[in-house]
């Protein structure tokens, strides 16, 4: 919980950064129209003729000038890309942590309650043999009750018959 609380914090910096990053690039290219207008403005007062080699390197120095800016471009974007997958990678790896506890959690559960189970079975089991010893010892006791019966009755009706006869 604490590391998905951390993530969130850091993706909403991100946003952050993001809109200052934005608003930074809108102000650069507002200063920047601003500079080209005054360099049309200072071309068109003062307007310098070279020659052709200096116009060539000039062209050149301004090419590699856009070239260099485009790279500086690229190379932020595969920052932020690096960014967000270090980020994501993070994230996986602190899920994959959570799903192994719970994993773990499971089979410790799981083999809790086997254990329990085992262990009701077992006391099923001795409930069971003492049952059947006690339908035994009743079933004995019933054979011996009417034994005595029988011979009580037939200790009866001979002394009956004597004390008739």
């Amino acid at each position: 919980m604490a590391s998905q609380a951390q993530e969130r914090e850091m993706a909403v910096e991100e946003k952050g950064k993001g809109s200052e990053r934005w608003s930074g690039a809108t102000t650069n290219l507002t200063e920047m129209a601003s500079n080209l207008e005054s360099l049309q403005k200072l071309l068109l007062k003062k307007a310098v003729f070279v020659d052709e080699e200096t116009f060539a390197k000039a062209s050149l120095s301004s090419e590699q000038a856009r070239a260099i800016k485009v790279l500086e471009q690229r190379v932020e974007t595969l920052e932020r890309e690096l960014d967000a997958a270090i980020t994501a990678a993070a994230r996986a790896r602190s899920e994959k942590r959570q799903a192994e506890a719970a994993q773990k959690a499971a089979e410790l559960h799981a083999q809790e309650i086997t254990r329990e189970l085992e262990n009701t079975t077992k006391v099923f089991e001795l409930h069971m043999e003492e049952l059947r010893a006690k339908q035994e010892e009743i079933a004995k006791r019933d054979k011996d009750i009417k034994l005595l019966e029988a011979i009580i009755q037939t200790l009866g009706g001979k002394a009956s018959r004597s004390t008739n006869g």
